[in-house]
């Protein structure tokens, strides 16, 4: 990524996420529609997940509630093998995802731990980023509310 792109790309992101800068993130793919935060906290790069409610587009596992609920959101992730735990903390023989939620509560983003500690979000419609989790917390993304894991 050039000089130009870069500045592009961390000026698109920083309104939405108020603590990235040029030292806290690496850029790890380009932008893409096909996917989105919640579809690559869960390793699915083939399709966009959210339960829409309105038009009913979109992946959201089956016999879990569309709804833009931090439950709905925790039963969505437990179709996958993932179980509420207690921290981020980095567990040998598990993956872990945490679930951001905004001001009102409702889901906003998730992000991924890698196998080195760190961890991955896509954002938005734009880029993948390797990053400290606390790098995406704050403005639109909210905080984390959710820890979840699952053997690897």
């Amino acid at each position: 990524m050039g000089p130009q792109e870069r500045d592009s790309h961390l000026s698109d992101l920083s309104r939405d996420l108020p603590r990235l800068d040029d030292n806290n993130h690496t850029v790890t793919s380009p932008a893409d529609l096909t996917y989105n935060c919640i579809a690559w906290a869960a390793c699915d790069t083939t399709r966009w997940w959210w339960p829409d409610t309105t038009w009913g587009i979109g992946y959201w596992p089956r016999n879990v509630p569309r709804e833009e609920t931090l439950r709905a959101f925790e039963l969505a992730y437990q179709t996958i093998g993932y179980r509420r735990c207690q921290t981020g903390d980095l567990e040998s023989g598990f993956e872990k995802i945490a679930v951001f939620v905004d001001a009102a509560g409702a889901p906003a983003h998730a992000a991924r731990q890698l196998a080195n500690g760190t961890w991955t979000s896509k954002c938005g419609e734009n880029v993948d980023i390797e990053h400290e989790l606390d790098a995406v917390g704050g403005g639109t993304y909210g905080e984390v509310a959710l820890f979840m894991k699952r053997r690897s």
